[in-house]
């Protein structure tokens, strides 16, 4: 079974690889999507985002990245995926995420949303919470994969 893992990714945290792998160890083939998402201000290109994650899930064999744009429930359709992950770390999360899984069953019943939880070690991470440490200079070694550390650190070097 193919299953697909979408967000925006911006960026990558060890959070979603931590998801990423997860998936991997028990779908056959895990699609994760970068979506480019324009009422969002992203830090990073969509381009750049699909590179980041590319090179973070390199070594893991069932993983294929792509990008998208619009409706997810088009991608799925398109692409004839009918379950998708969705990570969650808190009741926040929940709330928001039980009705965007609603809305997208309502606009192609055939689409599936699975919930995984956020292991403990990274139920406090988000993309926007270390690109904010990265502003300030903080340490972000543990929180986001090596590729996407280097990226950020040239990103806001001298800011």
């Amino acid at each position: 079974m193919e299953v697909m893992y979408s967000g925006s990714f911006d960026p990558i945290t060890c959070g979603h690889l931590d998801i990423i792998k997860r998936c991997a160890a028990k779908f056959n083939r895990v699609k994760v999507v970068v979506f480019d998402n324009y009422s969002k201000d992203h830090s990073f290109t969509v381009e750049d985002r699909y590179k980041l994650v590319e090179d973070a899930t390199s070594e893991i064999e069932n993983v294929e990245v792509d990008i998208a744009s619009g409706m997810l429930v088009n991608y799925a359709k398109k692409n004839n995926i009918e379950v998708v992950i969705r990570g969650l770390r808190a009741v926040s999360d929940y709330e928001y995420e039980i009705k965007v899984a609603s809305m997208n069953k309502f606009l192609h019943e055939g689409l599936e949303t699975l919930f995984m939880l956020a292991s403990p070690n990274y139920s406090f991470l988000s993309s926007s919470v270390v690109k904010e440490i990265a502003k300030l200079g903080g340490d972000i070694d543990g929180l986001v994969p090596e590729n996407v550390k280097k990226a950020l650190e040239k990103k806001y070097k001298g800011e």
